[in-house]
């Protein structure tokens, strides 16, 4: 399951290092909570949750079966 999360993720990085972010996996529970890092200019802008859930959440959740919720974590 993680190698898929971290494919999914490298397609997710484009988008975030265009705006001068990036995301980390910090880890992934038996029971399908991700948590991730953002980094960047992205651990502090205001749209940061926004991202997380549409964008990245949303992602995880569809191209990785079990995947339940993302979490960001600091």
């Amino acid at each position: 399951m993680e190698e898929r999360i971290l494919k999914a993720l490298e397609g997710i990085r484009p988008y975030l290092m265009a705006d001068g972010g990036d995301i980390e996996l910090v880890q992934v529970s038996e029971d399908g909570i991700v948590k991730v890092r953002l980094n960047g200019a992205c651990s502090t802008c205001p749209m940061s949750t926004m991202t997380l859930r549409a964008g990245v959440e949303r992602a995880l959740i569809r191209e990785v079966p079990g995947i339940r919720r993302v979490e960001s974590v600091a």
